[in-house]
């Protein structure tokens, strides 16, 4: 059902059992999937592709220009991905060619009233962002994430699988998977076990797992790079502490969240 007051552009790609509520604007280049639910007030421009069952509630914005001086109205894109929901007031801005061209938001997320979602930022699936969440350009958040109300997140920061953003947090540095960081600026907390029981890790793991993140991150022997070689020579069968390990080790252009 597409209500008479909405305007939309007879070029955009509407699939079946959508609906459209008063006063929304759809753009030329975007693509809604089935079963969409846009309730008033959206506005969705530019190349925007929208996955299956998502909801966004009104007075959200999608595919403004991105609030980066060095964009210049290239062709750039945004993609959601399936039942997710986008609570008012949220702006989601699509990416810049010197950033990878795309905004990517995963399956099954949940953006609260006022998240923001800057240029070329990378969401993976099941994300929560609490109440005015804001994440500059360029992060990259992984899957079962969940960030608390009024945190901001600096460009380029990578955001571990399963960790957790206490409310009003000022992430600068990167925060490794499974783990809890909170503050101003922040600095980690801990692990993140309530997650890792809610995904149905077990005791022996998440044991195992609060061993290594004290060594690395809690012990003086050795220099940080040591503690890490150490712990990577001695190899394990447990998919956090190989998530957690690999994360560390891998490129980035920020530092850490420490303790």
């Amino acid at each position: 059902m597409i209500h008479s007051s909405a305007i939309i552009h007879p070029d955009a790609k509407i699939s079946k059992n959508v609906k459209v509520g008063p006063y929304c604007v759809i753009g030329k280049d975007v693509k809604i999937g089935e079963n969409c639910h846009l309730k008033s007030h959206v506005v969705v421009d530019g190349n925007v592709n929208i996955g299956d069952k998502t909801q966004i509630f009104s007075f959200a914005s999608i595919g403004s220009d991105p609030q980066d001086l060095k964009f210049n109205g290239e062709k750039t894109e945004i993609i959601i991905g399936e039942s997710c929901k986008i609570r008012e007031y949220c702006t989601i801005n699509p990416g810049t060619t010197g950033g990878g061209g795309v905004t990517k938001v995963g399956n099954d997320c949940l953006l609260m009233v006022g998240t923001h979602v800057a240029h070329d930022c990378l969401i993976s699936d099941n994300v929560i962002f609490a109440n005015h969440s804001t994440l500059a350009g360029h992060v990259n958040i992984e899957k079962n994430v969940v960030v608390g109300a009024l945190s901001a997140i600096h460009q380029f920061t990578r955001i571990g699988e399963g960790s957790m953003i206490g409310g009003m947090s000022g992430i600068t540095g990167d925060v490794p998977p499974f783990c809890t960081a909170m503050g101003n600026r922040a600095k980690l907390n801990g692990l993140n076990v309530v997650g890792l029981k809610r995904n149905e890790v077990s005791k022996i793991e998440i044991s195992e797992l609060r061993k290594v993140y004290n060594y690395i991150f809690g012990s003086n022997e050795l220099t940080f790079k040591e503690r890490l070689k150490e712990i990577k020579a001695e190899k394990t069968g447990f998919y956090t502490i190989n998530k957690l390990l690999d994360f560390i080790s891998g490129e980035s252009n920020r530092s850490f969240c420490l303790p």
